[in-house]
């Protein structure tokens, strides 16, 4: 016998032979199942729906909203704001220019109109975050970031 000893010490033979195979083909079986549950790369969002990498549906929908665009000039190490086509140069007359804006949208029935922020990836942080406070000032909510065009290789 296998464990040694005499037959008087171990009066039934179990046969774990099997067992074992059994074990082995069970284990086998649940690791080939088995899937990892990923968590990597993915986060919850809550992204405005009718937008995205459609772009544009229609000339109208470029009026339905604020765009402030920052742009970052390395030759003078600063940021330069624009409203359409205006360089905004001052903190005071960007808030006027987005509550003159805002209320325009409002009053022409469009009360959900976002504030949408287009800066470059070189613009400071702390100057995104000046136009934001800039729109909670003037109690404006919806505010959006718009994805610029890649960094400079």
């Amino acid at each position: 016998m296998a464990g040694g000893g005499m037959d008087e010490d171990n009066p039934v033979a179990i046969n774990v032979t099997p067992l074992i195979d059994v074990i082995f083909c069970l284990c086998v079986f649940f690791m080939c199942s088995f899937r990892f549950k990923q968590l990597e790369g993915k986060f919850d969002t809550w992204l405005p729906k009718g937008k995205g990498n459609q772009g544009v549906s229609a000339a109208t929908d470029i009026l339905k909203e604020v765009r402030i665009a920052m742009f970052w000039d390395k030759d003078a190490q600063k940021t330069i704001r624009r409203m359409g086509t205006r360089e905004v140069r001052s903190n005071e007359e960007l808030q006027t220019l987005i509550r003159d804006s805002y209320r325009d949208l409002v009053l022409a029935n469009n009360p959900d109109a976002p504030v949408t922020i287009d800066a470059q990836a070189a613009v400071p942080w702390n100057e995104v975050m000046t136009v934001v406070n800039i729109c909670k000032r003037e109690k404006i909510d919806k505010i959006e970031f718009a994805l610029g065009a890649p960094p400079p290789q």
